[in-house]
C-alpha cells in the first residue's frame, strides 16, 4: 500500500477497502470466504492449526484461488469456541476442531449444506442457529469498542481502513483542538479503566499546559478474570492507536505510549504490526494527511503487577523506575512522564474515541442512561452458562447480562452474587439483578464498575471462601509502600483465614469492618483504598454466612475444608468397601458385605475423594 499523503488519498484508499472488504464478505467474484477466531481463547484451542489445515485441504483439492481464508478478532463467545464462520452466508459453526475441517470443506464449501452438528444449539429451545445474529447470547449486545473484532483480520491494515479506521482521526483534523475537546465532552464518555472520569475534563487539563505532553494508553489489565482489554487490542489494535492519535491531537502531544502487560503476547505483536503498518502508509509520522499534526506511537511492557494500573505507578513503571504510586496531586494531566502533562486512558476509553468523531457525539450519547453514555464491555465469566465478552449499552441491567445475555446458571443452580470490579469491587446479590448497569448505580450498592471483569457466582460459592481469595490477591499485590495497605490487608486476611478453619470470633468480625475502614481511609492510592471492599461488601450481604463460620463452625456451601465433615449414610451403604479402598489415608472402616461402612473424623483429611468415588450416593459432606 502506498503513503497517504491527504485527506483526499485517504478518502480515496478507504472507499477502495471498504469495496474489497464488503465484496469479501459477500462474496467477491464467486469466491467465498472462511474466517476464524484469533483471540487468545480461541489460539489456546488451536485455532490456527485449524486454519492452517484449512489451507493445507483447499489447496489439495484445488481450491486454494477459490476459498480465501483468515483470521479474525475475538467473536466474544469464549465458552463456544473456537469458531469458524462462513461468508457470504454468515454461518457461524462452534467448537470446532481439527477433524471436522474435512466435514466443513466437504458438505459445506463444495456441497454446500451446513453442517447441523456444528451450530449452536438454543438451550432454551433446543434448536439449531446458524447465523451469530440469531444467537441470544450477541441479541442485546452492541459494539462500539469491539466494533470490527471478529470481522477483520488486525494484522492488515486494509481490511482496518476498510471498516472505516482513521475517519475519526481525518475528522479530527479538519476541526481545531477546542471543537474536539468539546465533540468528546458532548459525548458524555467517561473512562472505562473504572472511576469513570469525564474523558474530555482529564484532556482538557493537559490541553491547557505548556511544552511537551504525552498521551499513555493503559493496557495493564490485572484483575482475576478480565480480558476486555486483551481482546480489543488483538482485535483491532488499529481503533486504540487512533484513538490515541486523536487524544494526542487534541491535548497537543506528539507521542503516545502504550503500555501493555508482558503476558499478552498476540496482543503485543498485533499492536507492533499495526504501528509499523500505519508507519509505512505515513499515517504514524510526521506531518500526517498533510497537516501540521505529527505523532509517533511506542510500546512498553509491563511485569505483570497490578498495582501498575494505577496511573502513577504506570508512569513510574514507563520511566523505568519501581512501579510504585505516587501522591497526587499534581495529577498526571498536570506533572505526568518526565514531568510533563500526560493523558492516561485505558483501551477502552481509547477505542471509543475514534467512535465518537465519525459518527458524532449524539450518536454515541443516545445510548445508555443520563450520567454514563455509550456501552460497556464486561468479561463475563464464573458460574455461568455462556462465558465470553460482552459489549452492552450503559443502562442494560444485572438481569439481562446474567440471564438473557449469560442465559443463567449451568445446571439449574441458584444465582447468589455477582462480583464486579475484581479485587477493587464488590459482591451484588439477586436484590440488585434489576439495577440498571451505570457507574454511579453500582457504586451505590456497594461495588463499582471497574475496568468491566463480572464473575457470577452460585449457592455452591462460599462468600468468606471468595472475600478471602481477593485478599490473598491483594496482599501479593500491594506495592508495599504504605503501612495500611502492606499490614492491613495481611492482618484482614489473617483474620479471614482464621474463621474459614473454623476459629474465628464475633470479636474477628468486629476487627474485619475496622480493619477495613482504616485501610480505605489511610491508604496512599487506589489499590489500598478499594482493597477492603470484597470483604465489606459480602460482609454486609452475607453477614449469615460469616455468623455461621464463626458460631456455628460450619460452612452452609461446604467449601471451607476445615469446617467441613464427611458422613456415610448406613441406610444407602451398600458394604462394598471401595470407598475404603480409595481413602489415602485409612480413615474409612468397616467388614465388606456385612457392615456398612464409618469415617474416622479424626483422620479424615476433608479430600472428598471418597464421596468423588461412591456410585450409590451414600456419602455426604455437612
Amino acid at each position: 500500500m502506498e503513503k497517504i499523503k491527504s485527506f483526499e488519498e485517504l478518502a480515496k484508499t478507504g472507499e477502495s477497502c471498504t469495496q474489497h472488504l464488503e465484496a469479501k464478505l459477500k462474496g467477491f467474484e464467486g469466491k467465498r470466504a472462511i474466517v476464524l477466531c484469533g483471540g487468545t481463547g480461541c489460539l489456546s484451542s488451536h485455532s490456527t492449526e485449524i486454519m492452517e489445515e484449512f489451507k493445507r485441504q483447499l489447496k489439495e483439492k484445488g481450491l486454494e484461488n477459490e476459498i480465501t481464508v483468515n483470521q479474525v478478532g475475538c467473536f466474544g463467545f469464549c465458552s463456544q469456541g473456537p469458531f469458524v464462520k462462513i461468508y457470504p452466508e454468515d454461518t457461524l459453526y462452534r467448537m470446532v476442531k481439527i477433524e471436522d475441517v474435512a466435514t466443513i470443506i466437504e458438505q459445506d464449501i463444495i456441497g454446500k449444506k451446513v453442517v447441523e452438528d456444528l451450530l449452536y444449539v438454543d438451550p432454551a429451545t433446543g434448536e439449531k442457529v446458524a447465523r451469530q445474529d440469531d444467537i441470544t447470547f450477541y441479541k442485546k449486545q452492541c459494539r462500539i469498542a469491539l466494533r470490527s473484532c471478529g470481522q477483520i483480520n488486525p494484522e492488515n491494515i486494509e481490511e482496518a481502513i476498510g471498516s472505516g479506521a482513521f475517519k475519526g482521526l481525518a475528522r479530527a483534523l479538519k476541526m481545531t483542538r477546542e471543537e474536539v475537546m468539546q465533540e468528546v465532552l458532548d459525548s458524555g464518555l467517561r473512562g472505562r479503566g473504572g472511576a469513570g472520569f469525564p474523558t474530555g475534563r482529564k484532556w482538557s487539563f493537559a490541553m491547557n499546559g505548556d511544552g511537551e505532553k504525552y498521551i499513555v494508553c493503559n493496557g495493564d489489565e490485572g484483575d482475576p478474570g478480565a480480558f476486555m482489554d486483551r481482546s480489543i487490542l488483538e482485535g483491532n489494535p488499529l481503533g486504540v492507536i487512533e484513538g490515541m492519535m486523536i487524544a494526542g491531537y487534541c491535548i497537543g502531544a506528539q507521542n503516545g505510549y502504550f503500555y501493555v502487560r508482558a503476558e499478552y503476547p498476540v496482543a503485543i505483536r498485533r499492536i507492533k504490526i499495526a504501528i509499523q503498518q500505519a508507519e509505512e502508509i505515513g499515517m504514524i509520522g510526521d506531518h500526517i494527511l498533510g497537516t501540521d499534526f505529527s505523532f509517533r506511537v511506542h510500546l512498553r511492557l509491563g511485569a505483570g503487577a497490578f498495582v501498575c494500573g494505577e496511573e502513577t505507578a504506570l508512569l513510574n513503571s514507563i520511566q523505568g523506575k519501581r512501579g510504585m504510586p505516587r501522591p497526587r496531586p499534581p495529577f498526571p494531566a498536570i506533572e505526568g512522564l518526565w514531568g510533563k502533562p500526560t493523558v492516561v486512558n485505558n483501551v477502552e476509553t481509547l477505542a471509543c474515541v475514534p467512535y465518537i468523531l465519525r459518527e458524532g457525539a449524539a450518536e454515541f450519547a443516545k445510548r445508555g442512561t443520563e450520567k454514563s453514555k455509550g456501552t460497556k464491555v464486561f468479561a463475563l465469566g464464573g458460574k455461568i452458562n455462556n462465558v465470553g465478552l460482552v459489549e452492552v449499552p450503559m443502562g442494560t441491567t444485572l438481569r439481562e447480562l446474567i440471564y438473557d445475555i449469560g442465559e443463567g446458571i449451568p445446571g439449574g443452580k441458584k444465582f447468589k452474587a455477582l462480583q464486579t470490579g475484581g479485587p477493587s469491587g464488590g459482591c451484588l446479590t439477586e436484590k440488585d439483578l434489576d439495577v440498571e448497569i451505570d457507574f454511579d448505580n453500582l457504586v451505590a450498592r456497594g461495588s463499582m464498575m471497574g475496568s468491566g471483569g463480572a464473575i457470577v457466582m452460585d449457592e455452591d460459592n462460599c462468600m468468606v471462601d471468595v472475600a478471602k481469595f481477593y485478599m490473598e490477591f491483594i496482599c501479593d499485590e500491594s506495592c508495599g509502600k504504605c503501612s495500611p495497605c502492606r499490614i492491613g490487608t495481611k492482618r484482614m486476611l489473617e483474620i479471614l483465614t482464621k474463621i474459614t478453619k473454623g476459629q474465628g470470633t464475633m470479636e474477628d468480625l468486629a476487627a474485619l469492618k475496622e480493619l477495613g475502614a482504616t485501610i480505605k481511609a489511610g491508604s496512599h492510592c487506589a489499590l489500598g483504598k478499594t482493597a477492603a471492599n470484597p470483604v465489606l461488601s459480602s460482609m454486609a450481604a452475607f453477614e449469615d454466612e460469616y455468623i455461621a463460620h464463626v458460631v456455628d463452625k460450619k460452612c452452609p456451601a461446604g467449601v471451607c475444608s476445615d469446617l467441613l465433615q464427611y458422613k456415610i449414610n448406613p441406610d444407602i451403604c451398600k458394604k462394598c468397601g471401595f470407598c475404603a479402598s480409595q481413602c489415602p489415608v485409612g480413615a474409612i472402616s468397616g467388614v465388606p458385605g456385612k457392615e456398612a461402612f464409618k469415617i474416622d473424623t479424626t483422620k479424615c483429611i476433608k479430600c472428598g475423594t471418597c464421596m468423588a468415588s461412591c456410585k450409590f450416593g451414600a456419602i455426604s459432606k455437612e
